[in-house]
């Protein structure tokens, strides 16, 4: 049995050996959830949102890909508990990316949650035994394609959870896109591409990606309007455009509607990399090459207007020298692929949030 304190949100076991602390309250942290504070809910979105969201993006918010649990420990026993809203389902994806949690010791992975598929909850050790007594910081990542109903974190009676240290600036970096940016297919949570970047650049990333449904529209653009504090835009979404035209309507206004409210934080607008399609399908070739005009020439135009924070990023060859071979089905990155994206893309993401006058 066990028994919660209230007053200091941790469950206490009867038999005292193990304590458990959630991340609704000090002194773990949530990151990435950019409604966490307001709503305590494991969610990418608010749960009743301002304006009207498609059905299936208000479904895939509750994925939390890209939210972080962190603090810092002396403990020699961490144990996660997981409740999740669902199963492993996917064809494509391993269950470890789709549903579980890993562990980083500072930027060194240390374990992910393996557990039996058919289950909706698990308690894993995710390490015991760890020689001495050094405080260590900890990042727990969200799985990315199954919801999270609740997470508690166990450590050894003895073990002292503090905070984690701070981030070297408040402001956030925001991406909004398709499924690859919310993580399919990573093997596990860590290397989703924000993810890997997070641990480079330390900075809080928020992950609004959205499998199949990251079509620009405006209501998204309202929404994200609303997090506060941004040190940048990032709009990755040409993917889940499926023509031409519906991305050149949607994209001037996703950035006109956020001008509106903050006409000097940098958007930088990245174009998708080849699939392996175009080998057989030429009109796959030519639509995102014609896209990629628009975006040079939309991106131009505005700079020429006096839009000086505006920056484009070609993403052809975003999965570096293994090309293809870095996807798992020619679409979706594996993780040698999205280690290249991180890498193409940290140079270029440095520089543009530096103009947020931030000191990396």
């Amino acid at each position: 049995m066990e028994k919660l304190d209230e007053n200091m949100n941790i469950l206490y076991s009867e038999s005292k050996d193990i304590t458990w602390y959630t991340p609704k309250s000090g002194p773990l942290r949530v990151s990435g959830l950019a409604w966490f504070e307001e709503e305590k809910l494991y969610r990418r979105l608010p749960r009743k949102p301002h304006v009207e969201i498609p059905d299936a993006v208000d479904r895939l918010a509750d994925c939390p890909a890209g939210g972080q649990i962190k603090f810092q420990t002396n403990a020699h026993k961490l144990i996660i508990r997981v409740k999740l809203t669902g199963k492993a389902y996917m064809s494509h994806m391993a269950a470890t990316g789709q549903c579980g949690f890993d562990c980083y010791i500072g930027t060194d992975f240390c374990n992910v949650t393996r557990y039996e598929l058919a289950e909706k909850e698990y308690t894993i050790d995710l390490f015991e035994n760890r020689k001495g007594k050094d405080v260590i910081p900890i990042t727990l990542n969200f799985p990315l394609y199954q919801g999270v109903e609740d997470v508690w974190i166990g450590v050894n009676k003895e073990a002292q959870v503090t905070p984690p240290s701070s981030y070297t600036d408040k402001k956030k970096v925001i991406f909004y896109g398709t499924s690859i940016l919310q993580g399919g297919c990573a093997s596990r949570p860590g290397l989703a591409y924000t993810n890997i970047l997070s641990r480079s650049i330390n900075l809080e990333f928020i992950n609004l990606g959205f499998s199949g449904n990251g079509k620009g529209e405006a209501n998204l653009a309202r929404l994200i309007i609303s997090i506060k504090d941004p040190a940048c835009l990032v709009l990755d979404y040409e993917p889940n455009c499926e023509s031409t035209m519906l991305y050149k309507s949607t994209l001037p206004e996703f950035i006109r509607i956020y001008r509106e409210v903050h006409p000097h934080v940098p958007i930088l607008v990245v174009s998708k990399f080849p699939y392996a399609g175009e080998i057989v399908n030429k009109q796959l070739y030519n639509d995102r090459v014609e896209r990629l005009q628009f975006q040079r020439e939309l991106i131009q135009e505005l700079q020429e207007k006096g839009d000086s924070n505006i920056i484009f990023m070609e993403g052809t060859e975003l999965l570096g020298t293994y090309g293809k071979e870095g996807t798992v089905d020619g679409i979706h990155p594996n993780d040698l692929g999205f280690m290249s994206m991180a890498e193409k893309l940290e140079p270029v993401l440095r520089d543009v949030i530096k103009r947020s006058g931030i000191s990396l």
